[in-house]
């Protein structure tokens, strides 16, 4: 997967897929699969049929630094 930067994030569709948002992360493949399905994933994965999906908007909050910071 190839990196994404700060301008590709803007063009992301409002859902990505687990493997985007974990590479986004430093999450390898089999540890984001494993969190995702235990609920432990750092955003909240949505499941839509076979697919896991998150939140753009809740994955660039995360990513952002605290208030007042």
């Amino acid at each position: 997967m190839k990196s994404i930067t700060l301008d590709d994030l803007g063009s992301l569709p409002p859902f990505i897929d687990l493997m985007t948002a974990a590479g986004i992360l430093g999450i390898g493949r089999t540890k984001a699969y494993d969190l995702a399905r235990k609920g432990r994933f750092p955003c909240h994965v949505v499941i839509i049929g076979a697919s896991y999906k998150v939140s753009l908007k809740e994955l660039l909050k995360l990513m952002s630094p605290p208030e007042g910071a």
